[in-house]
């Protein structure tokens, strides 16, 4: 998108029951940006999309796409909106459900790297998926995103 104009972005946050309580499931970005960072350098799966579509649609699509697994089925709990430091509003939804991170074909991008270089490669959107504690995902998640998991825990008491 133009800069700008705002940016949204839609996701679903996938969470389980454990017998220590709730997991979520994060991604942790790729590119060479994040490869040595872990603080909050992990997010909810998610992407861009145009004013035109449907945050719902658009959250469904970019799971797709950034993990390369069709969106799990069931209730969908809305977590509302954040906006993260760099502007972008971002939308959530939780969706109880499971999958292996062992399954994950990430989506990719491609940059110029090194800078400058005129050269460009590809990298995965996500690098890792893993399946997180609630204390620990807040730990990693991207700030702004931490809300996200308030909510959630609000919504699913342990």
């Amino acid at each position: 998108m133009r800069e700008g104009r705002s940016r949204h972005s839609a996701g679903l946050l996938l969470f389980r029951r454990t017998g220590d309580g709730l997991e979520v499931l994060l991604g942790h970005m790729g590119g060479p940006f994040w490869a040595r960072r872990e603080a909050g350098a992990w997010t909810v799966p998610k992407g861009e999309y145009q004013p035109d579509e449907p945050a719902w649609q658009a959250a469904r699509r970019e799971f797709q796409e950034e993990l390369g697994l069709p969106p799990p089925d069931g209730e969908a709990v809305p977590l509302g909106e954040v906006r993260q430091a760099g502007g972008k509003t971002v939308t959530v939804w939780a969706v109880e459900g499971d999958l292996d991170p062992a399954a994950v074909v990430p989506g990719t991008f491609t940059m110029e790297w090194p800078p400058r270089s005129g050269r460009t490669r590809e990298f995965p959107e996500l690098d890792r998926v893993a399946w997180l504690g609630t204390d620990r995902a807040r730990e990693l998640i991207v700030t702004a995103q931490s809300a996200f998991l308030d909510r959630l825990a609000e919504h699913s008491p342990r």
